[in-house]
């Protein structure tokens, strides 16, 4: 009876723990499926099961034809979407947060929509665009560019924002009561302040960039990006190299979120230590 009642107990105090741990590993499951499948020998393409044990699949990860073209062509609309949105993305929800003006309540509703509205409706919607300014038959890298710093700039705004929103302006008045520029004061107070929300939103712009499909497939044509690939490749097979690529960002993620994590704990010692 006394076993059962602190079982009962224990189950009770730690509740949510246990609801967040098997949340979490409903989440990894199918990462830990990928990982596994990257080093997959499978005999057959049509089955998606592990068979035996390879490491060919890391040493030759472009033996499936196009697949390395079309990964390095994701990464730079990526990476290029992701500088433009940032930039520009900062540079609004500054104005948004710091500066009253004109349609301004409009332009908060407006930044919503994007995030809003299904992408089968913004992709179709830029698609149209493009076809009425005359590059209905010009569609490829740069429409693809154009449309993801379209939706990822939403992201970026809101994100920013809502890191400015929560900055205590005191620590900016008692920069210039001490006699620092306005721009010493951006460089040396506002800007490390506000970094850790343009670094998170950059993030987030160059993953829903990398992992678009929808819009990318509507405003490609004929050009290949690594989602399109995967979704072609099913047709016929997913190739196991496929499952590299996907552990690799996996890795790649958690190693910036890890060392993001590091450096922000040693600068609390530092100043602990100050």
């Amino acid at each position: 009876m006394n076993a059962g009642r602190n079982l009962t107990r224990w189950l009770r105090q730690h509740l949510i723990l246990i609801l967040g741990m098997l949340v979490l590993a409903y989440t990894f499951v199918p990462i830990v499926i990928v990982v596994l499948m990257s080093f997959n020998a499978p005999k057959s393409k049509l089955v998606y099961r592990f068979d035996s044990f390879t490491l060919d699949n890391w040493l030759h990860p472009c033996t499936a034809e196009g697949m390395c073209a079309s990964v390095g062509r994701s990464m730079s609309i990526g990476l290029a979407a992701t500088v433009v949105a940032t930039l520009l993305g900062t540079l609004m929800a500054f104005a948004l947060v710091r500066h009253d003006f004109a349609g301004r309540s409009s332009m908060n509703l407006l930044i919503f929509l994007p995030m809003a509205s299904p992408e089968i409706v913004m992709g179709s919607s830029l698609l149209a665009l493009f076809v009425a300014t005359g590059f209905g038959g010009q569609l490829g890298f740069w429409t693809i560019l154009i449309a993801h710093i379209m939706f990822c700039l939403s992201f970026v705004v809101v994100t920013v924002r809502a890191r400015l929103a929560g900055l205590d302006d005191t620590l900016e008045q008692a920069a210039m009561d001490l006699y620092a520029t306005p721009s010493q004061t951006f460089w040396r107070v506002t800007f490390p302040l506000v970094f850790p929300g343009i670094l998170g939103a950059a993030l987030l712009s160059f993953s829903l960039s990398f992992d678009d499909f929808i819009i990318t497939n509507l405003n490609a044509g004929t050009t290949t990006t690594f989602p399109m690939f995967v979704w072609g490749a099913a047709q016929r097979g997913v190739p196991m190299q496929v499952n590299v690529v996907g552990t690799l960002m996996f890795v790649i993620s958690i190693a910036i979120v890890v060392g993001s994590e590091l450096n922000r704990r040693r600068q609390e010692r530092a100043l602990a230590a100050s």
